[in-house]
């Protein structure tokens, strides 16, 4: 199975990436977790992202694209994969087709988490994190015993700058712009399957399966 998840900051999509490479036994390759690959091994890629990060700007689309050929191409990659983040935007979904095309691979299916906009808002805002041991807290989902604390080690718990609301907007705003004109360009291709990504996680988990099922038919 090759599959592509889609969907917004706050979709869900690196959590059900894990669940389904550990079920599937493929692969789960963020595209984050790509960058910083290379950056830490100087890899000639990581070499060429960095100099665009020094610099502040965006790494352009075929430095990515590299990463992803040479990622898919590792033995562990070759019986399947699950790819999360990419690609962003239509130019990378074309040439990933290319990609795919010269290596004789295709995608399975597309799975698109769709959630509403004050849903991702009210999940990405609520998140907060101890500075001091990193546990995770949801001020709705998953809340400290003490407001505020850690339930680990009573530390102050703090918000991150990319959780605060502005910042959590402007995300959204370029995810509408930017990616979001994937769903109808993988749609006309028949590869996409859309899910209630409001659901529960374990709920979410089963309806994906029941996607990936009716697309290996």
């Amino acid at each position: 199975m090759q599959i592509v998840l889609l969907g917004p900051p706050g979709s869900g999509k690196g959590t059900q990436a894990k669940i389904l490479a550990r079920q599937l036994g493929v692969p789960h390759i963020s595209t984050g977790d790509l960058f910083r690959q290379h950056l830490h091994e100087g890899t000639p890629l990581g070499v060429a992202a960095r100099r665009y990060l020094d610099a502040g700007t965006l790494v352009p689309d075929d430095v990515t694209e590299s990463m992803v050929r040479a990622r898919i191409q590792e033995p562990d990659a070759r019986v399947g994969f699950i790819l999360d983040g990419f690609p962003r935007n239509l130019s990378q979904a074309q040439h990933f087709e290319t990609i795919l095309s010269d290596l004789e691979r295709a995608l399975s299916v597309v799975i698109y988490l769709a959630v509403q906009r004050h849903t991702l808002m009210m999940r990405l805002t609520g998140r907060r994190v101890c500075p001091q041991c990193g546990a995770l807290y949801h001020v709705q989902f998953n809340p400290p015993l003490t407001q505020g604390l850690c339930n680990v080690c009573g530390a102050q718990l703090a918000q991150r700058p990319d959780d605060r609301e502005d910042t959590v907007a402007t995300r959204l705003s370029v995810y509408d712009a930017e990616t979001k004109p994937l769903i109808d360009f993988y749609r006309q291709r028949g590869l996409l399957q859309e899910i209630d990504g409001e659901l529960p996680v374990d709920a979410v988990t089963q309806s994906i399966g029941g996607a990936l099922a009716m697309s290996h038919d």
